[in-house]
């Protein structure tokens, strides 16, 4: 069991297997569905795990396995009831599909613009030119930023996400200074909306007297894996680009298959029996998400893609109190991308000879060379 878990990360990274985790989902669930390995507890089946996110009374969040230099609890990720109640009352208003959707003109705009940027050209490298520019962009407009500081917040994010250092410790203070630059610069934009307070997101954290650090690399990494499968799997992608009402459903089917956040951690506050297995109090437990994500004990044929799939119960944005704040907009992201990919792109393949380069962590394909045919447009 510890050769099938080397593959999700460290020095043993095995990118066969961060490619295509799910033979060893299936093994860990099936073999060992409570895993100790080097000291953390990692849960596998689909009832366990939904079981730890919906009791945080059980499993905390309050904790310091999140530290990127941030000199106050992340919010809400690690904020547990009662208090982290009152900060999602607060924001969820913010980050409603009705909010959501206010945005949709404004980023199927982004989407074609950067779809002109290299369809002429018959290919593209998608991470560099579509998947990471677009929810950056987004995010930027959403709390109302200059476009111009695209790039320093791909670096934030880099930094943030996959900090390079020769050793841990240095990519550990890579981390550490990017946490605290951002705060710098977040100061100097709240000191200003304090004084001139506009429409924006910012401004509505302000009036909450609320600061959240925002992630910017899960729909990047979301949207690189759905389209590197659709690309690998040729009639799937026919099925959407012949209808394109299908893309809701496939979007659902995509975040469930591909699963990119792999697992949440949590912190057992008692002890308590897990399929047969005793955690104990204090003990790290990872919630495996990417393995309940495929448990056939909650999802029929669970192994098999179904774009169509009906009352997809999926935990790519966890589950419980701490579900995923920005849901709502990464799923309009996700459509509004796989819509016009696929009515400007139809055909778009991996390039012969050329080989997706998957990432852990946060799992996504970095590397994803793609041609294809453009469509005449109207």
């Amino acid at each position: 069991m510890a050769d099938v878990m080397s593959g999700f990360g460290g020095s043993d990274f095995d990118p066969e297997i961060a490619a295509a985790p799910q033979a060893s989902y299936r093994a860990m669930q099936e073999h060992m569905p409570v895993l100790r390995m080097d000291g953390l507890v990692m849960i596998s089946r689909h009832e366990d795990v939904m079981h730890a996110l919906r009791h945080p009374e059980l499993f905390s969040s309050n904790m310091d396995a999140i530290d990127i230099g941030n000199i106050r609890p992340l919010i809400p990720l690690q904020i547990d009831p009662p208090d982290h109640v009152k900060f999602r009352r607060l924001l969820d208003p913010l980050f409603s599909p009705k909010e959501a959707a206010k945005l949709e003109p404004e980023v199927r705009r982004l989407v074609n613009e950067l779809i002109d940027g290299f369809e002429a050209s018959g290919e593209c490298e998608f991470s560099d030119e579509f998947a990471i520019p677009l929810p950056c962009t987004v995010f930027l407009a959403l709390l109302g930023l200059p476009l111009d500081d695209l790039d320093l917040f791909l670096r934030f994010k880099n930094a943030i996400i996959r900090p390079v250092g020769e050793t841990p410790e240095a990519a550990k203070a890579v981390q550490r200074a990017a946490g605290q630059e951002i705060y710098a610069y977040f100061q100097k934009v709240v000191d200003a909306r304090r004084v001139e307070p506009r429409d924006d997101l910012i401004s509505g954290f302000i009036a909450a007297e609320v600061f959240l650090l925002a992630g910017l690399d899960t729909v990047t990494a979301s949207l690189t894996c759905a389209v590197a499968y659709l690309a690998g799997h040729p009639d799937r992608r026919d099925a959407i680009a012949a209808d394109l009402a299908l893309v809701p459903a496939a979007v659902e089917e995509l975040l469930r298959w591909e699963s990119i956040v792999p697992a949440v951690p949590r912190v057992a506050m008692n002890d308590i029996e897990i399929s047969g297995e005793t955690v104990r109090a204090g003990e790290s437990v990872m919630c495996m998400i990417g393995a309940a994500n495929i448990d056939p004990g909650e999802f029929p044929d669970a192994d098999v893609v179904d774009l169509e799939r009906p009352g997809n119960r999926h935990l790519a944005f966890g589950g419980g109190v701490h579900r995923c704040l920005g849901s709502h907009l990464a799923r309009l992201e996700m459509r509004v991308a796989l819509e016009e990919l696929h009515r400007r792109l139809p055909d778009y393949a991996i390039k012969a000879g050329e080989t997706p380069r998957y990432t852990m962590g946060i799992r996504a394909v970095e590397y994803l060379p793609l041609v294809f045919t453009p469509v005449a447009q109207p």
